[in-house]
């Protein structure tokens, strides 16, 4: 037998997540959250939607520890489709656009935005309500506008994302 994730629901409502999405055990996830297929949600990661909405498109991965949460009544999160989130992130209440980047232990706070191939750099604090614009690197606590997002980062972001599909798909045939 093998372990399982952490599936709950919250005031009766269950997270919705697409057969083909992979959720590692020891996971956890919470009320109103929806996943995409193909996305892949590894071992401690909290995802919590109690007292608002969280929303994964596909193709996403959210590395070990990451935890995603919301502000009550105000401030649902938005992830979408085709993005690396690296290991210990932390998301709250904001919006991330299909194919940005999001590096290991960075935070992203209440309102923010990363937009459409737009890093946020390892240990960077991008605080309330800021705007991570396409193509730009933020990087530093807080976090600032760093540098251009060069040709080979950006090409990278694609091939991230095929990387964790690939890898939860052989963590998904070996719990078969």
């Amino acid at each position: 037998m093998h372990a399982q994730p952490t599936i709950l629901p919250y005031k009766g409502t269950l997270p919705t997540i697409h057969p083909d999405a992979f959720i590692a055990p020891g996971a956890v996830i919470i009320g109103d959250v929806h996943i995409g297929a193909f996305t892949n949600v590894w071992p401690g990661c909290v995802i919590r939607g109690d007292v608002h909405t969280i929303r994964i498109g596909a193709r996403t991965n959210i590395q070990d520890g990451t935890v995603i949460h919301v502000t009550r009544k105000t401030g649902p999160t938005t992830i979408g489709s085709g993005i690396t989130i690296g290991h210990q992130a932390l998301l709250h209440a904001c919006t991330l656009a299909d194919g940005c980047f999001v590096g290991m232990r960075a935070t992203v706070m209440d309102f923010a935005t990363v937009e459409a191939g737009a890093f946020v750099a390892a240990g960077a604090l991008v605080t309330p309500k800021k705007q991570v614009k396409a193509g730009e690197m933020w990087a530093g606590n807080p976090a600032k506008f760093f540098r251009p997002v060069s040709a080979e980062e950006a090409a990278f972001i694609p091939i991230s994302a095929q990387h964790y599909v690939d890898l939860a798909a052989e963590y998904k045939a070996e719990a078969a």
